[in-house]
């Protein structure tokens, strides 16, 4: 078989399906959009389920890519030789296009033609067939005809050979493997088998069936084929391992980890253990916040995920004897070397990836070692008691207090052989969570079982479309804890009635607001939401007087802030048309919000939009609106809708009967929000921004009518007064901005050239401060008004002027200190060491930072310490060089 490294074995999968007429459909984002109901990809299919279930691509029906993936079911297996919690899925799919036959020779042609593998040791597992499905003789005949030895095709069961969801595409899959020349562990030895002999190289799905909900099988009209082979796994065993942490992805990492901690890799398996750990979960990291998505640490959801895997790392980097610098050193790596060329978004995203990673190791070091104190107490008391578990509500206070994972936890407990309760400490999370939610208004509050003691019979209706105002009785009422029959002045509560013109926060548009008035008094509606029941709750407060139950009421919207609302709704669908004018039918709706004040649309986008494209967008919107466009509205059933071709909201549900907007010829969707009659009565629109939000979903805002000569009011006002502190006018600030930037661009150069000449200058008397160590020039000084930057050539003059040369400079600017060693290759191999010079003498002047024996930095916040940082350093160099 042939060898690769990573970058060419992601080269040569595109290559080969490329010149078979698939398409490269690049990756996604490591973060989910969502809509599968995961924190991140898990799978390489898992972005292209909309294609597979039938969506078409705008690509084509043959597509290629390799895919990065974040697991983290399996974390405690990360460790061993294999596991990862990202890996990278090379895949390729038919949609509708080819099936099996051609499928088959491929994967043949590219294990035996691409990978040099020797046809006498493939195996090919098949579909055995069971009572829902036939056995899959065309697979294996398939297999066969390609190339595959009919003796090393084997007939497994659903569970090994199936794929399908709950319903919906399903069918055979036929798995590849290798077979190495060793005897059978016994007579069941085959595919699937744990003992060695067969190593999975890549799996093919074919999806020939629909499941329906009753469980039967159909065939399907188009049949698409998926197929995935993971890169880690395939590259270690074409470069003779099955250690993936041996291969290229992470030999960078691991030498760097051997030489800080001092110990070899596979020497010991619990040192080994903790190299592994540490490199995936750094490169994980890494990999998740240098994202399209610029995931980052929190308490919720895939950023908590995030912040587990990095305080993981700091666990058994510090087991190593690795320190916050070394790891931010192997994130290093990992951006610099591994991933430079098929990743360069984390090239882009350095400084924000090293910066994030650092914030998040030292939020958890400000309290790892109080917390593994406490640790360690409740270790030995649980020891000394003989008990074998830790209590939730102690687990949880490790989390609450210092940060500790419940993850963290238990693995530290279980390395000690005691177990935590899991669910304990759910429940003290739920304590705490129902506390939080005591503090909350009504309205954000769970309503539900306030008004279960309605009848079914008590329902709401939504009748504002056309008009603001009408009267209904008020058939109930609550307070902020059960239904009542009175709310007097001041107190909140919530009302509901089987009818009315206030329009509840739907479909991406906000509320309405207003009063409802009795002869008794006057409730001020802040919030109107749908609750359980199908019912409609307007909250907010007695303004005066009483509000009973079962009185004749006045339900007033506020009609300005409706009509501002209604004209950004308006708006929003007249985008939507434009930009698929501009970009394209790839743009679909993937969200939006309206209120009185904007406009937000998130839509479907594999790039980011240009200025020219957001302006001739904006341009068709404004000129719908010029136009004055009838708006008007009908309802039909769904599948009439459809075929008039309303848009959707995809993954919506809607009912059997839908209201149609259409905007003229312009525009037509499905949507239940309010709107202009006519297109002319909203003004003007502006858009104000251009984003990423997720993986291929971008977001614009924009505003109109009022709200755009209030945006323009504001531009002015701050270009007047930036002209006025450039002092000059408006139509000349362009001319003066540019003045005063070449003015600081020759300041900063002659600024440069002092501190340069500052520099040289101290040359003279730093060697006067040289000493001798065994041959070794080695000097720490102190110099004046000198930045990092110019510290650094400063060491480099030296170190070009001396070849033996272990120097350390200090020097204190603008209240700051600035610290930089250098030792040469010679002072190295006699035992100097830049990175541990620092380390040491860092903290005196109340500073920190590290780095390699041949370089080093640091910052401190004292300078008053920077005299005895000198004599500290003198002494460190004398005992570490031989």
């Amino acid at each position: 078989m042939k060898q690769f490294n990573s970058n060419e074995l992601r080269k040569a999968w595109i290559k080969f399906y490329e010149e078979r007429g698939h398409v490269n459909c690049g990756a996604v984002s490591l973060v989910s959009d969502g809509s599968t109901g995961v924190l991140f990809n898990v799978a390489g299919m898992q972005p292209l389920m909309p294609y597979l279930l039938g969506q078409k691509h705008p690509l084509g029906t043959r597509l290629c890519n390799v895919q990065g993936c974040v697991r983290t079911n399996d974390i405690d297996s990360v460790g061993d030789k294999s596991h990862v919690t990202f890996f990278e899925m090379m895949g390729s799919w038919s949609l509708g296009d080819y099936f099996k036959e051609d499928r088959c020779k491929w994967s043949y042609e590219l294990l035996t033609q691409v990978f040099g593998f020797d046809a006498d040791h493939l195996a090919a597992t098949v579909f055995a067939g069971d009572e829902n499905a036939p056995r899959d003789e065309e697979g294996a005949q398939c297999r066969i005809a390609s190339g595959f030895k009919k003796e090393n095709i084997y007939y497994l069961p659903a569970e090994d050979n199936w794929w399908g969801l709950e319903f919906g595409p399903c069918g055979p899959d036929s798995e590849m493997f290798y077979v190495a020349d060793v005897p059978d562990c016994g007579p069941d030895c085959g595919p699937g088998c744990h003992c060695g002999k067969y190593t999975e190289l890549g799996n093919d799905v074919f999806m020939q069936y629909e499941k329906h909900k009753d469980g039967h099988l159909t065939p399907l009209a188009k049949k698409n084929v998926d197929t995935g082979w993971g890169l880690e796994r395939n590259l270690a065993f074409l470069n003779g391992t099955k250690d993936v942490y041996k291969t290229d992805l992470f030999a960078g990492a691991v030498s760097y980890i051997e030489k800080k901690s001092g110990k070899k890799y596979d020497a010991d398996d619990e040192s080994s253990k903790s190299m592994r750990i540490l490199a995936d979960h750094t490169r994980t990291s890494v990999m998740l916040i240098g994202d399209e998505a610029k995931l980052t640490p929190s308490n919720a959801g895939a950023g908590y995920v995030l912040r587990r895997l990095i305080r993981r790392a700091v666990r058994h980097g510090r087991k190593l004897g690795l320190v916050k610098s070394d790891i931010l050193n192997i994130a290093a790596v990992f951006i610099d070397e591994v991933y430079s060329e098929s990743y360069p978004l984390l090239k882009k995203n350095r400084g924000f990836i090293l910066d994030e990673l650092e914030k998040e190791i030292s939020r958890f070091e400000s309290t790892l070692e109080n917390g593994m104190k406490e640790f360690r107490k409740l270790l030995d008391k649980a020891k000394e008691d003989k008990i074998t578990s830790i209590d939730g509500k102690t687990a949880f206070y490790l989390y609450d207090t210092f940060g500790f994972p419940l993850e963290l936890t238990t693995e530290m407990a279980a390395e000690e052989g005691i177990t935590v309760d899991a669910n304990g400490f759910d429940e003290a999370m739920e304590e705490q969570k129902t506390k939080a939610r005591e503090g909350k208004s009504f309205a954000q509050k769970n309503v539900t079982s306030i008004f279960d003691g309605l009848g079914d019979n008590v329902v709401s209706v939504f009748a504002g479309y056309d008009t603001l105002s009408f009267e209904e009785n008020i058939v109930a009422a609550a307070d902020e804890e059960k239904l009542t029959d009175s709310l007097k002045a001041g107190e909140k509560g919530s009302l509901v009635f089987t009818k009315t013109p206030f329009y509840a926060t739907m479909g991406g548009q906000l509320h309405d607001t207003g009063v409802i008035e009795t002869s008794e008094g006057r409730f001020k509606v802040t919030e109107v939401t749908r609750i359980p029941g199908n019912r409609i709750a307007h909250f907010g407060y007695v303004e005066s007087g009483v509000i009973k139950k079962g009185a004749k009421a006045i339900l007033k919207v506020d009609g300005e802030r409706r009509a501002k609302t209604c004209r950004n709704h308006t708006a929003t669908h007249l985008l939507q048309k434009a930009l698929q004018i501009v970009l394209g039918d790839q743009v679909a709706q993937q969200g939006s919000y309206q209120d009185s004040e904007r406009t937000r649309f998130d839509f479907s986008c594999s790039r980011a939009v240009t200025k020219e494209e957001l302006l001739r967008a904006e341009e068709i919107v404004n000129r719908a609106i010029e136009d004055n466009i009838k708006v008007t509205t009908a309802i039909m059933g769904i599948e009439e809708a459809k075929k008039t071709g309303a848009m959707a909201l995809f993954g919506e549900k809607y009912g059997k009967e839908v209201r149609v907007v259409s905007v003229g010829d312009f525009s037509k969707e499905l949507c239940g929000g309010t709107h202009v009659s006519y297109t002319g009565e909203i003004g003007c629109f502006k858009i104000l921004s251009e984003s990423g939000i997720a993986a291929g979903v971008r977001r614009i805002e924009g505003v109109t009518g009022s709200n755009v000569m209030a945006y323009f009011n504001n531009v002015e006002n701050m270009l007047n007064s930036a002209a006025a502190i450039a002092k000059t006018t408006p139509d000349r600030l362009s001319d003066k901005i540019e003045q005063l930037f070449a003015q600081i661009k020759a300041l900063s150069q002659e600024n440069e050239s002092l501190k340069s000449k500052a520099a040289n200058d101290s040359l003279g008397d730093i060697e006067k401060n040289m000493f001798e160590i065994a041959g070794v020039k080695a000097v720490v000084s102190e110099v004046k008004g000198i930045d990092a930057n110019g510290l650094r050539t400063l060491c480099d003059s030296l170190k070009e002027k001396f070849k033996d040369l272990f120097v350390l400079v200090i020097s204190e600017t603008d209240g700051k200190v600035n610290l930089v060693s250098m030792a040469s290759d010679a002072a190295v191999a006699k035992g100097a060491h830049s990175g541990n010079l620092i380390k040491a003498v860092a903290p005196l002047v109340q500073g920190g930072g590290g780095g390699r024996p041949n370089m080093a930095q640091a910052g401190g916040k004292d300078p008053s310490g920077i005299e005895k940082a000198v004599e500290k350093a003198k002494e460190i160099m004398r005992s570490q060089i031989a």
